[in-house]
């Protein structure tokens, strides 16, 4: 999941302030739900709240109930049905249905495992929170349970029709090497679609802060760079500058990690030398068949806009494709 606030962190250092906390989850959806799946809702016994579980459709009945389970302690599960009216009003089409757990932190859901999800989701280490909606009693998971869960991001309720396991999965990440003019339009579609996106460019009059208010830089060698980013199989690499002395460090840093995609932008004929410079480096077919290049889906723009959006486009295919 990718909150912007860290809802599970939240809940808890509410609860460590005494302010009486219930977690709402999504378990379930029909149809065209507001929400998705492990989406959550945040509520304290005031009824303060922070989060989600339907865009506002049904927050206010989530929260009665909310302070309703803080009141006796015990967890309930929710059903609404969202009408159309409902949802056009959050920008949908159509209407739904949404199941939703209420736990109460202390009673329902013990503080020691909300304290290990904290910990777990703070490591960015991938972590299942499983519970019984019939009998309660949540516990902690690990990735190699839900292996086909885990690998499609995907929260849900089991077979069985009572096991809903919420899969906390580390963020996205995409690195960008090269502070290029494309850079400065892939950055911010890159965060719409739920990644955190870093530079790197050690070239000051590219990377800068006036070219890329408020985006994380690093002006450190991209090798250097790569090795303290450390990425992962929830990474994208993107390199832009069309310099090997900048580009070929981070392909080869992101060829030896597991990165889910690494995408280079440059020519085909481009890409030729960039093959014999990586076979003599002593990468083999395969290794280097990892590379999309060109980069960015082949959706014949030319403005750098428009290239950033192909890059995003093909990022999330091989997403999707590799989850």
């Amino acid at each position: 999941m990718t909150d912007i606030i860290d809802l599970p962190g939240l809940a808890l250092e509410w609860h460590r302030a005494g302010r009486g906390v219930a977690v709402a989850t999504v378990v379930q959806t029909w149809g065209s739900a507001p929400r998705a799946v492990g989406s959550q809702l945040v509520i304290d016994a005031d009824g303060a709240m922070e989060g989600s579980v339907s865009g506002g459709c049904v927050e206010g009945a989530v929260i009665t109930e909310a302070l309703e389970a803080l009141a006796d302690g015990k967890p309930r599960v929710l059903e609404f049905g969202v009408s159309d009216d409902e949802a056009f009003a959050v920008g949908l089409a159509c209407g739904g249905e949404i199941k939703v757990l209420v736990e109460p932190v202390g009673s329902a859901l013990p503080v020691e495992v909300l304290e290990r999800l904290v910990d777990a989701r703070g490591r960015s280490e991938p972590v299942a929170y499983v519970t019984d909606l019939e009998a309660g009693g949540p516990r902690l998971a690990a990735q190699s349970a839900y292996p086909d869960r885990f690998r499609l991001d995907r929260s849900g309720v089991e077979e069985d029709g009572k096991t809903f396991v919420a899969i906390h999965n580390p963020p996205l990440r995409m690195i960008i090497v090269g502070a290029v003019h494309i850079a400065q339009h892939l950055v911010t579609m890159a965060r719409a679609c739920g990644y955190a996106p870093t530079l790197i460019d050690p070239r000051g009059a590219f990377g800068s802060e006036a070219r890329f208010p408020g985006e994380v830089i690093m002006d450190d060698w991209p090798d250097e760079a790569m090795a303290i980013l450390k990425p992962d199989a929830r990474t994208a690499v993107v390199t832009l500058t069309h310099d090997p002395k900048l580009d070929d460090p981070a392909i080869i840093a992101a060829l030896g990690s597991d990165v889910f995609y690494l995408g280079c932008l440059g020519s085909t004929r481009t890409h030729v030398k960039r093959v014999a410079r990586l076979e003599e480096a002593g990468f083999s077919a395969e290794q280097i068949g990892r590379i999309h290049a060109p980069v960015g889906l082949d959706l014949g723009g030319r403005q750098p806009a428009e290239i950033a959006v192909s890059i995003m486009a093909e990022v999330t295919q091989a997403l999707r494709k590799a989850l």
